[in-house]
């Protein structure tokens, strides 16, 4: 059994911040269970392009309001605490986060990430293999 904190994360490696977001990394891929769960905090205002050319990415907002854009299509759609998205096309993506407050949403990775990850210039994630 695992049992865990955002508490005990916040200042350690497992709590990682690039740009406009910060991701407390509760289960990473040294963990064994197959998927890793984050935490990810999004500043307000802020505009993010993200790109998971090597996971499926789960969403669940849960805090903050703002637009996630499939670049794909085009297509907008609105966001808000009780949304969530799958990114199970590997679909290049964007979010932006309304002035009124952050955005807080409970992600799953699969492959999971070992937690160095951070996005590269096209807002991937690189494939880490996981440490014996």
């Amino acid at each position: 059994m695992i049992v865990r904190t955002t508490d005990e994360i916040t200042g350690t490696e497992r709590d990682v911040a690039d740009g406009h977001w910060r991701s407390k990394r509760i289960v990473l891929g040294g963990d064994r269970v197959g998927f890793s769960f984050h935490e990810t905090t999004i500043e307000p205002g802020s505009t993010n392009h993200f790109h998971y050319a090597n996971h499926v990415e789960a969403v669940w907002l849960v805090e903050g309001t703002g637009t996630l854009t499939d670049r794909e299509t085009g297509v907008e759609y609105p966001l808000a605490p009780g949304t969530m998205y799958l990114l199970d096309g590997h679909e290049r993506h964007t979010v932006a986060v309304d002035e009124s407050g952050p955005m807080r949403m409970l992600c799953v990775f699969n492959p999971p990430v070992v937690g160095t990850e951070v996005h590269d210039e096209n807002g991937v994630y690189p494939l880490v293999a996981v440490p014996d």
